[in-house]
């Protein structure tokens, strides 16, 4: 899934999931890489009957030169929309996934989303896996 939005400066830029790098990439007009949101799949929290895939969302990184426009928030927006639209439940090891849940969690859940809060084997998996 690609989405072309406007940043907080007004300029166009394009996210989309690149899977074989496990992240979802935003794109300035120029066409320039401007950040990343990385995730793993996780094994999910074991013999829970039900419990589906998940992505562990462990960094969301945007460039310097980049700072300002918002690009980090919509990441995290686009990557939580887009996982909400697969049925995939988000862990959010990252401080910004768990900062955006904590304010608005309650909307994710009501689009349908589902997340669970991390634990130290979720931070532990993300330890040996990146």
């Amino acid at each position: 899934m690609s989405e072309t939005v406007q940043d907080a400066t007004g300029a166009r830029v394009s996210v989309e999931l690149d899977e074989e790098a496990s992240a979802f990439v935003v794109t300035v007009d120029t066409g320039a890489v401007a950040g990343r949101a990385h995730y793993l799949t996780g094994p999910g929290p074991g013999a829970e009957a039900g419990s589906g895939p998940e992505w562990i969302m462990y960094h969301t990184e945007v460039g310097e030169e980049f700072a300002g426009r918002g690009l980090a928030k919509i990441l995290v927006s686009h990557a939580l929309k887009d996982s909400s639209d697969r049925g995939i439940r988000v862990v959010p090891v990252c401080p910004l996934f768990a900062k955006r849940l904590k304010e608005h969690g309650n909307d994710f859940l009501a689009i349908g989303g589902r997340f669970r809060w991390a634990t130290e084997a979720d931070v532990e998996f993300v330890k040996h896996h990146v």
